[in-house]
């Protein structure tokens, strides 16, 4: 189904399904109304239309106040996991070796002074902890193959989320995610939050090295837990039976070690039957998490509005699907670009507090760039 994508259509992939949809039948539009009201109205409007499972897919932005671009497509093929296709295995097709144009937003010593001056924010107690994100803007001649992109993103990293949506007209949102905001099937909540980070190595001795750092990092173990918290105390609210594992774990990537947490649980009874939460309604609830926004959350988006010095759009956001029964699976935009006819936009962000280092983050941002650099065949 990977080779069947092209440009335009809405493809998402997890460890347990594969969707590839074509078309808006219906769009979720832009207003007032909360989210989860007008993406009931989409689905409603949908099954009256003759739809027998419709479902919403698409992306939600960092900023709640901005459109999202959520549609129930008119057709749609799923299929199994991409790890289970041995196709999988064969080596993606190779970037043409092009030259591009980089040019960083903010370059990276601006990026360190930014750095620097939220971790004495931190310090002097304005809050706990900011996500501070850069970009690399990438412009090419020749123009931009987003089925290319999709199929190394893909081919690099079958086992986690990677994802291509359209944005607007021209633009092109894709992504190969390692983390999963919330997926509930049936009565089952899981959510699977990382934050604390490591670089991997082509040096397996160092790349070991890597990971049991990290796994004993205080600093990061600290910048993991008040993730893991904010988590805890939203699932509490919609169900029972969590399980929180007292210690993290690794999960690796193909640039970088993570610390993970699987918080699971059972959704709490409700008294009349279609009022527990769906899929999206729990994702709502949970975005922005510490580990993409800070904490507490009113005052690191203030520090990002200040210190950025560009819109987020998607990146931080959301991306998944959401069926007519609350079903569905949400993962965090990280990892990600947003492409258009001959330029990209790349994102990658550290999460800040008080041991933060500047220079530790900038190469932290320039370890994530690494994903999506390989994927267009540019460097850094």
């Amino acid at each position: 189904m990977l080779d069947s994508y092209r440009t335009g259509d809405m493809f998402f992939a997890s460890p347990s399904r594969t969707l590839l949809a074509r078309r808006a039948l219906v769009q979720v539009p832009h207003g007032d109304a909360p989210l989860g009201e007008r993406v009931a109205r989409a689905l409603a409007e949908a099954a009256d239309a003759g739809q027998e499972s419709p479902f919403v897919v698409g992306a939600v932005p960092f900023a709640g106040d901005e459109p999202v671009t959520l549609a129930v497509p008119a057709e749609s093929r799923w299929a199994p996991a991409l790890r289970e296709d041995p196709l999988i295995a064969l080596p993606a097709r190779q970037p043409p070796g092009e030259a591009w144009q980089v040019e960083p937003v903010p370059d990276a010593g601006t990026y360190r002074k930014a750095v620097g001056e939220a971790v004495q924010r931190i310090r002097r107690g304005d809050l706990e902890k900011v996500v501070l994100a850069r970009t690399l803007e990438l412009s090419s001649a020749s123009g931009v193959d987003t089925s290319a992109m999709l199929q190394r993103l893909a081919h690099r990293d079958p086992r986690g989320y990677t994802f291509a949506l359209p944005t607007e007209p021209g633009r092109t949102l894709l992504g190969a995610s390692p983390e999963l905001l919330v997926a509930r099937r049936g009565e089952h909540v899981v959510a699977n939050p990382l934050a604390g980070s490591a670089p991997r190595s082509d040096d397996v001795a160092e790349d070991v090295r890597s990971a049991v750092s990290l796994l004993e990092s205080a600093k990061d173990l600290h910048e993991h837990a008040v993730v893991v918290e904010a988590v805890r105390n939203a699932l509490s609210r919609v169900c029972t039976d969590l399980t929180v594992p007292p210690q993290p774990t690794l999960v690796r990537t193909a640039t970088m070690w993570h610390l993970s947490t699987t918080v699971s649980g059972e959704l709490a009874p409700r008294g009349r039957p279609g009022s527990r939460p769906t899929s999206l309604d729990i994702a709502l609830a949970l975005h922005p998490t510490p580990a993409v926004c800070g904490t507490p959350t009113g005052r690191a988006r203030a520090l990002i509005d200040e210190l950025e010095p560009f819109e987020r759009r998607f990146f931080t956001g959301m991306v998944g699907w959401n069926d007519a029964h609350g079903d569905g699976e949400w993962v965090v935009t990280i990892r990600c670009a947003e492409a258009a006819e001959r330029s990209v936009r790349l994102y990658a962000g550290a999460g800040i507090v008080a041991a933060s280092e500047p220079d530790a983050e900038t190469a932290e941002t320039a370890a994530k760039f690494r994903t999506f650099l390989h994927a267009v065949g540019a460097e850094l």
